[in-house]
């Protein structure tokens, strides 16, 4: 028995991440909805089918008085999940490991606080084996960003 626990702890403590994952994001002075339509857009026009499209903001505030919270973080929230088929097998034949960062997202979500302000970016992809998903999202949002 004690060896079995001393097994699932060391499973759990190998399983812990050794690095916070890095974030980089763009705000633009614009509406949330023109935004998203921009990002979708930049994403279709890529060749590339949306997945599915998280609407994080609506759960959250969906289930914000069930857990007893009283503040509201988005205005509208969502995540785009998608994949490339180039992409993906570039960066999965220079790290089979690579599949564990598919589908890839990208977050776009406004506040209360800055209607008028609309956030969009993505995760920054760890290692140099990533480097063209990064290169793929950012390139995305500046199509989008820049209209």
């Amino acid at each position: 028995m004690s060896n079995r626990i001393i097994t699932l702890t060391a499973a759990i403590f190998l399983a812990t991440p050794t690095f916070a994952q890095d974030i980089t994001s763009w705000v633009v002075n614009d509406s949330f909805e023109n935004v998203t339509f921009s990002v979708e857009s930049a994403i279709l026009d890529k060749g590339l089918t949306i997945d599915s499209v998280s609407h994080v903001g609506e759960m959250l505030e969906r289930t914000r008085v069930d857990i007893g919270s009283e503040i509201t973080l988005y205005s509208e929230g969502i995540v785009y999940s998608f994949c490339s088929a180039s992409v993906s097998r570039n960066v999965m034949e220079a790290d089979i490991m690579n599949i564990a960062f598919c589908p890839y997202g990208i977050f776009v979500f406004s506040t209360p606080e800055n209607p008028d302000e609309t956030t969009v970016g993505h995760r920054i992809m760890p290692g140099d084996s990533m480097t063209p998903v990064n290169d793929m999202l950012d390139a995305i949002i500046l199509d989008a960003v820049s209209e």
